[in-house]
């Protein structure tokens, strides 16, 4: 049964601009105004994360937009203490909004004596508080199952395909390529969507952070390659695997990563690389320099963060957005003409 109450947003500072974005659209769809909890998130001097909520929020169903990256452990702990703030101020449920799951990496034991920090991140927030997450493209989907309570997982794929769709229409040449082989499921999924062949690029590492050998496999020759993938840090293995696309016969290369960490070298290494483009998402606020960068295009996530929020307040399926077809609509004007 959908709660009498009014679903109401709080940010952190991970990425303002699209706390505020959320809200724009769910102010647009409900016809009401649906604004930011007023609320300080700020530093003692010896830097202790410090909250303070302004507004009653007793009996509230809470949303606090906020991802956990770079610094992953600031933010990471704001989100932890403006859980703990609405649970002592009576809200009636909270709801952790983390376009970026930081330490989603860390999901498995790869070596001996090396934690598991997403389970001990999961562990954090239902601790503080927490009730219900919604994330976009996990780094590991099982890690959903870290958690005890309900985890929305969704999907970077369906608006990548309105993109694809849009931007190469009427296109007969194109190839989604997943940049290894544990990416292919998230490969083959956009590829099914837009009706397109898949290829692989199988890498090879001599040690930790340098790829030593990489093979492509299917025929890219004359393709306009799609790399998809989840997470673009320094952009080493990005850069090499669209020379290697390119090498192997590839028209062009764009890309479509849906976390744009893009931390060290990444920004000189994309301008310098092949790609045409690297589409990104908005989970992660863009600094200067990736606003900048011509090869960089961003596609916002409000319009899908917005509507989950909404089905998720007035419990309806959020799993219908895993559809391009459901979240056309939800992008009109930019996508209307696929």
């Amino acid at each position: 049964m959908p709660n009498l109450v009014e679903p109401k947003l709080i940010s952190g500072n991970a990425n303002t601009p699209l706390a505020e974005a959320v809200a724009k659209r769910m102010s647009m769809h409900r016809g009401i105004n649906v604004g930011l909890v007023d609320a300080r998130v700020e530093r003692f001097n010896d830097g202790e994360v410090f909250v303070e909520v302004f507004e009653n929020v007793r009996g509230e169903d809470m949303f606090i937009i906020q991802s956990t990256s770079n610094p992953a452990n600031d933010h990471l702990m704001e989100l932890l203490v403006i859980a703990d703030a609405l649970r002592r101020s009576s809200a009636q449920r909270i709801t952790a909004v983390i376009p970026y799951f930081g330490y989603a990496r860390q999901d498995r034991r790869s070596k001996a004596r090396t934690p598991i920090t997403a389970k001990l991140v999961a562990n954090m927030l239902v601790e503080a508080g927490i009730e219900r997450i919604l994330t976009l493209d996990l780094h590991a989907t099982q890690i959903q199952g870290f958690f005890d309570i309900p985890v929305d997982n969704l999907y970077a794929a369906p608006v990548f395909a309105l993109d694809a769709m849009h931007h190469f229409k009427g296109a007969d040449d194109v190839m989604v390529v997943s940049p290894d082989v544990g990416g292919v499921a998230r490969a083959r999924d956009l590829a099914q969507r837009i009706g397109a062949p898949l290829s692989i690029v199988d890498k090879r590492r001599g040690k930790p952070g340098e790829v030593a050998e990489m093979t492509v496999i299917g025929d890219v020759k004359d393709r306009t390659c799609l790399i998809v993938d989840d997470i673009v840090d320094t952009a080493g293995t990005l850069c090499k695997a669209a020379e290697v696309l390119m090498e192997h016969g590839a028209k062009e290369v764009h890309s479509y990563i849906t976390h744009g960490v893009l931390s060290g070298p990444a920004i000189e290494r994309i301008g310098k690389s092949v790609m045409k483009h690297l589409v990104i998402t908005d989970t992660i606020k863009p600094t200067e320099e990736v606003l900048a960068c011509k090869q960089i295009r961003i596609v916002p996530t409000a319009p899908m963060f917005a509507q989950a929020i909404m089905n998720t307040w007035n419990g309806t399926s959020v799993s219908s957005l895993f559809d391009h077809k459901t979240l056309q609509p939800i992008y009109e004007g930019m996508y209307s003409s696929v």
